[in-house]
């Protein structure tokens, strides 16, 4: 079985890229973010792959990195779920969007991706949610060492830190909920008001979903 191709790019379209290895041109299927983040054509790259045998064909599925590869595995667990539909999700969504979306019960964002409709997405959300708690959590607090933070450990915006510097399970959730792009200011509120309603002693596997949906509220 293929598990990684290293040569050169081809080309690329729309749903594939054809990877050269020593003359040889492999017909790769990928996501459209893994298509738009490849180098340009002549160029090496390094692709690991998932490969499918069928009755009547072998398909090569490429992936830049593992998360990627290792979430479209797992989202072709969830029955209607192919390739062609994991793909998609993967075009329409970063891992770090899905694994938000099933820590926080929100389906509606899969919808965005061709092919998922709403029971599919309620699906999809359902079935990960105990497979993937580990993976959405470290998704959601990838990075959360800097949090946020510019060098001499002011935040990166200038502004000062919120009042009462928080620690524990409520400052590691502020820090992945800055690394998603949310500001500081509005991250602190939304995990207090989160602790308010779970209790002081709420972990961070439920503090992040319950401060997650604050700000969707």
């Amino acid at each position: 079985m293929i598990a990684r191709l290293r040569g050169l790019l081809d080309s690329a379209g729309t749903d594939h890229a054809v990877i050269d290895v020593n003359g040889v041109g492999y017909l790769v299927f990928a996501a459209g973010r893994t298509l738009d983040r490849l180098p340009k054509p002549g160029e090496p790259v390094t692709l690991l792959i998932d490969t499918h045998v069928g009755e009547d064909h072998i398909r090569l599925y490429g992936f830049l990195d593992a998360t990627e590869r290792d979430w479209f595995r797992l989202l072709m667990t969830v029955q209607g779920v192919g390739a062609r539909v994991a793909l998609a999700i993967l075009s329409a969504l970063t891992p770090d969007q899905i694994a938000q979306a099933i820590a926080v019960n929100d389906p509606k964002m899969l919808v965005r991706a061709d092919g998922v409709g709403p029971k599919l997405a309620a699906r999809i959300v359902n079935e990960l949610k105990d497979k993937t708690a580990h993976l959405s959590l470290a998704a959601l607090t990838s990075g959360k060492a800097d949090g946020g933070k510019a060098e001499g450990g002011k935040p990166a915006n200038g502004a000062a830190a919120p009042a009462g510097s928080i620690e524990g399970a409520a400052g590691d959730a502020v820090s992945a909920l800055v690394n998603l792009g949310y500001g500081r200011t509005e991250a602190f509120a939304a995990v207090m008001k989160a602790m308010r309603n779970l209790g002081e002693g709420a972990e961070l596997q439920a503090l992040i979903p319950a401060a997650l949906k604050e700000l969707a509220a």
